[in-house]
């Protein structure tokens, strides 16, 4: 989603370190909760369809979405990009598909840093796209986090696991998504949006979801379900409450911890470390990507002083 950030050369006060403070612990929240539940996908992609575990996890979201009608009223359905949002809701829902189908058959660790390309795919897109005009440096930290995704993969060297080409295209879908979510900056609130996101995305996945659905056997598989929708909400809001309370450059580095909880949970639950290369090329990702977001902050900021 975009983020106007309000810029000041005022001294930066104690209550604004506390909110920067605050919205890192969100973020960081939001990661954890993102990742626990992916391991939660893993497990119950054992006995259910990819389709019904989405189903089950958006569920959450839409629950919440329900929940926020009720509180703030149907006003925030209002919207004159409806369009948009619709083809941001079907975005979502395909890619978070995408993303249950690849985990069945790779490890955690390795499909959450393979996804860790999707910044850089947007700004490939919102160049060609949104005509945004993209600079030598980062066209440069492009091209290094492609190297680093392609040192996971590894292709042509006997090791390449076809299944990470799933998580690429589902990076891809999310990138897609968040350019959507640029063409809206401005107009709806973020509010509306998740709202248009949490309804859309579950029509859309409800459908294919009957042809697919099977009823839990046991508690724990009960639980799991209840536990990946929950988990998936509060992922939702951890991370809105982060943007909302702390600057998106200042939260946005954050994100990448979710590869430590990825890591977490497939060592704890699955007994699975990621080799040395995963490691390499995921430094490598992530640094490139630490250096866009600090091209982008210091952009906006010559732009804002202009």
């Amino acid at each position: 989603m975009s983020i106007e950030q309000k810029q000041t050369t005022a001294p930066i006060s104690m209550s604004m370190r506390t909110n920067s403070t605050l919205g890192i612990l969100f973020m960081i929240g939001g990661m954890f909760c993102f990742a626990a539940a992916d391991a939660l996908a893993k497990l119950l992609n054992e006995n259910f369809h990819p389709m019904q575990i989405v189903w089950v996890r958006q569920m959450g979201l839409f629950i919440g979405v329900l929940v926020l009608l009720s509180i703030k009223g149907f006003s925030l359905l209002k919207t004159s990009n409806l369009k948009i949002q619709v083809a941001r809701g079907v975005a979502a829902a395909t890619s978070a598909t995408l993303f249950v189908v690849g985990i069945g058959y790779v490890h955690i660790a390795d499909a959450v840093a393979v996804s860790f390309v999707a910044p850089f795919m947007v700004t490939l897109l919102a160049a060609f796209i949104l005509k945004e005009k993209v600079g030598v440096r980062r066209w440069s930290a492009i091209l290094i986090g492609f190297i680093g995704m392609l040192i996971i993969i590894r292709p042509g060297m006997g090791v390449m696991d076809p299944a990470l080409l799933i998580i690429v295209v589902a990076a891809l879908v999310f990138a897609i998504r968040q350019i959507i979510s640029r063409t809206l900056a401005g107009g709806d609130s973020v509010l509306t949006t998740i709202c248009y996101t949490g309804i859309v995305a579950i029509v859309v996945l409800t459908i294919p979801m009957l042809f697919v659905w099977v009823w839990p056997t046991n508690s724990n598989q009960i639980y799991m379900m209840i536990g990946i929708a929950i988990l998936g909400a509060c992922g939702e809001v951890f991370v809105i409450k982060a943007l909302e309370t702390a600057e998106a450059v200042v939260v946005a580095p954050m994100q990448y911890t979710i590869l430590i909880w990825g890591t977490l949970y497939g060592y704890l639950i699955f007994d699975h470390l990621p080799d040395g290369w995963t490691w390499v090329g995921a430094t490598i990702i992530m640094t490139s990507g630490l250096y866009t977001v600090h091209r982008e902050h210091v952009n906006s900021k010559a732009k804002l002083y202009k």
